[in-house]
């Protein structure tokens, strides 16, 4: 079941990624910057990377490329402290 969570968080993610490259080339109205960190926070921070890397986008975008940077730190973080306890 966690499995299955943790690969449909970073579908979704890469999905919205995708999406707001589409956006992006078309000129329409784009997926909100907050949206997309959120999706990473609650579990899409792979997919992120990864549509980051496959469709060229936001690569370059700062604050975006730190914030997504520091959320992927915090998630290690917690990770490795789980792990420890």
């Amino acid at each position: 079941m966690l499995a299955m969570s943790f690969l449909g968080i970073n579908a979704v993610t890469m999905m919205a990624f995708y999406l707001d490259k589409a956006k992006a080339i078309a000129g329409e109205r784009r997926i909100r910057e907050s949206d997309l960190l959120t999706l990473a926070c609650v579990g899409g921070t792979p997919g992120a990377f990864l549509a980051r890397h496959l469709f060229r986008h936001k690569t370059r975008k700062e604050p975006f490329s730190t914030h997504l940077m520091m959320i992927a730190v915090m998630q290690v973080g917690a990770l490795i402290g789980w792990f420890l306890l």
